[in-house]
Order: structure tokens, then C-alpha cells, then sequence
């Protein structure tokens, strides 16, 4: 008699598992998985093939529920149930939705950095993919961001550059066994002891943190190749050729967009400006992530900017991010980490006031000992 309850229950068994072959195939996914629709709008369909109907539009940020996966034709497809008024039930593509296991990773590389401000703003060029770590793993893809997409930009790290495989965030960028990799009349060109640029010797990957209308995804690492900061257009005239901004924030504003994502016309204010020069000197094998501070204010009167401070001529403040804006109305101050005559980073703060309507800058009072001579 138990023989033939027990292979009852092993039939039963079995029929359940052919009924559901895709969930128990997978190995990932539970009957109460979730996802998020991360595409703008996306269709849920009547299967994966070329010439199924539509059966319910979604939209960014819509929860579903995931019951199946498949590859088709190398094309992965999640079986999705919907919570509209009729539970609709159907296929849709995975790069549409983001899975709660995915979501959880990307938000927890937000609460890491919930309580910094953004130190810039940039625009993705092309689809790139999104990824919990700066590297070129596949285990690292959170999901593919569309081209045009803004950000706002936390931090970024250089790495040392290497031969890269052809994934999708690197297509436009030389691949292993290029020959151009390159240029011989450059390598030829310079003078002896010139020292190698950032870009011939580093990728910079971007932290980046993505407002719900962009993503519902809200943090991952962006390959810099991709990337094009949006300086605003009041100040980007004050880049040089050899030195770009790198970090830019309001002083001005108390509650606004600080490094205006999203918006390259804002309107003009007062910003304080980190930048580096091209040209790479890694300290103690790190390199500096700015060696120049400026300090910007709009006269409404004249309708110019006036340059409130920068390090002298001749010489370079070594400094690491972030930089820290505090203080409201007219009375803030800017804290930034500098390398000090002994190699130590010391955190300096510099106080900004109102005086006589125009603005004015107190730096701290050994400033000087922080001056490193330009190369």
C-alpha cells in the first residue's frame, strides 16, 4: 500500500513538473518573482514568436509578475502575469523589465551613496549597459540603458586600459587583435619625457545615479567611452582646450538641480568648479580626479561672469572627490580633499560670503602649503 502511494505522488509529481517545465528549466524564478517594466511602454504578447498579437501595453515602472523564462532563438523572454482588471498573462521580452533580484542590487548601490550630492551631470551617446561594478563582466549587466538617457554622476574610477571583449557597451571602442589601437605618427610625434594622456592609458567608469523617469533602476557603473558630461552652456566656455571640467556645483542654490542634469540652460549663478588637466601623474600610483579650483560668480548688473577665486597661476591643487557644498543663502562653504606637503588628504574647507553684492572666497589659512607647482 505505501509502494503505491508513494508512486502516486511521484507521478503527480512529475506531471507537475512537465506542466511547468519553464520554471523548474530556469532554476532562477519562483512562482511570486516579480519584475519592472524599465522600457518607456513595452507589450506584453500572446507568445515569443515573430507573429504574436499584442495583448496589454505597459509602462515604465509597472510591476509584474514573472511565472516563466525562455530563450528564443537566443533571445531571452519572461512569461509575465500583469495586474490590470483582467490578470493579463503573456510574453515579453527581457530586455523590457529589470527582475526584483536585479532591482535589489542596483538600489543597494544607491544606499551607498544616498547621502553624497551628484558632483556632475552626463547623457549616455549610445545603449549601454548598466552594471553593478566597473568591470566588463557579464555577471555585472543590470540591463541595457537607451541612448539620450541623462544622469546624474556620483563618483568615477580610472582603470588601466586593457583589451576589451565585444560587448555592447564597448562597440565603438578599439577591440583585442585591432591594429589600430594605436596611432604610430602620434607614438612617433612625441617628445621625449611628455607625459601620457588620461585616455591613452585609462578608461574612467561613471557611478551614476538615474531619476525614476529615466530608470526605475536608480544606480550602475557606465563605461566612459559611452558618456558625455553636460556641462551646462553658461560655463562651458570657460573650459580650455588642455583642461576639462570635471566636477561643477551651484553655489546658489539651495534645494535645486546643483550640477544641472538634464538641463545644459540653466540659468546663470554662481558655481564652484573642479578641473584637471589631460595629461596623466598618478601620485603613489592614484591619479589626482581634479588639480584646479574656480570659483564663478553672474553679475546681474553687467551681465558677465566674474572669476571669484582659483589656485594661482603656475601651480595645482591635488585633490580627491567629493566635493562637499554646505550652507544656505548667501553664506556657504565648499569642502574639497587635498594632498598635503607630508602625502596625507586633507579635507579644506573654503567659506564663500556676500560682500558689497559681489561675491567673495575665503580659503583656508595654510592653503599655500597645498600648492603644487604645475607641470
Amino acid at each position: 500500500m505505501r509502494l503505491k502511494v508513494f508512486a502516486a505522488i511521484i507521478i503527480s509529481f512529475l506531471g507537475l513538473a512537465q506542466a511547468g517545465c519553464g520554471l523548474f528549466d530556469t532554476g532562477l524564478l519562483g512562482a511570486t518573482d516579480t519584475a519592472t517594466v524599465i522600457s518607456k511602454t513595452a507589450q506584453i504578447r500572446t507568445s515569443y514568436s515573430v507573429v504574436a498579437a499584442d495583448l496589454l501595453e505597459v509602462k515604465r515602472g509597472d510591476r509584474l509578475e514573472v511565472v516563466d523564462q525562455v530563450d528564443f532563438e537566443k533571445v531571452p523572454w519572461f512569461r509575465v502575469r500583469a495586474h490590470d482588471e483582467a490578470q493579463t498573462e503573456g510574453w515579453i521580452e527581457a530586455q523590457n523589465i529589470i527582475t526584483s533580484a536585479t532591482l535589489a542590487r542596483s538600489k543597494k548601490l544607491a544606499e551607498d551613496f544616498q547621502n553624497q550630492a551628484p558632483q556632475a551631470a552626463g547623457v549616455i551617446r549610445s545603449a549601454s549597459n548598466l552594471r553593478s561594478a566597473p568591470d566588463q563582466s557579464p555577471e555585472n549587466v543590470l540591463f541595457k540603458l537607451s541612448n539620450g538617457s541623462t544622469f546624474e554622476i556620483i563618483t568615477w574610477k580610472f582603470v588601466l586600459k586593457q583589451e576589451l571583449p565585444n560587448v555592447d557597451d564597448t562597440k565603438n571602442s578599439p577591440q583585442k587583435g585591432d591594429k589600430k589601437t594605436k596611432n604610430a605618427d602620434i607614438e612617433a610625434a612625441k617628445e621625449e619625457g611628455e607625459p601620457d594622456q588620461l585616455s591613452d592609458k585609462y578608461d574612467v567608469w561613471y557611478l551614476v545615479h538615474l531619476d525614476p523617469s529615466v530608470s526605475p533602476a536608480p544606480a550602475g557603473w557606465l563605461f566612459g567611452r559611452q558618456v558625455e558630461l553636460q556641462v551646462p552652456s553658461d560655463i562651458s566656455f570657460f573650459q580650455q582646450n588642455n583642461r576639462k571640467f570635471t566636477t561643477w556645483q551651484r553655489l546658489d542654490a539651495d534645494s535645486a538641480n546643483k550640477v544641472g542634469s538634464g538641463d545644459k540652460s540653466l540659468a546663470p549663478g554662481a558655481w564652484v568648479i573642479l578641473s584637471r588637466d589631460l595629461y596623466s601623474k598618478p601620485i603613489d600610483g592614484v591619479e589626482p580626479d581634479f588639480d584646479g579650483v574656480l570659483v564663478l560668480a553672474f553679475d546681474k548688473y553687467d551681465q558677465n561672469y566674474y572669476t571669484v577665486w582659483r589656485n594661482p597661476p603656475n601651480t595645482e591643487y591635488w585633490g580627491s572627490l567629493p566635493l562637499k557644498v554646505e550652507g544656505k543663502g548667501d553664506n556657504k562653504t565648499f569642502t574639497v580633499k587635498l594632498r598635503g606637503p607630508s602625502g596625507t588628504m586633507d579635507e579644506k574647507t573654503f567659506v564663500v560670503f556676500k560682500d558689497k553684492n559681489r561675491m567673495r572666497v575665503t580659503p583656508p589659512e595654510d592653503i599655500a602649503q597645498y600648492q603644487q607647482k604645475a607641470k
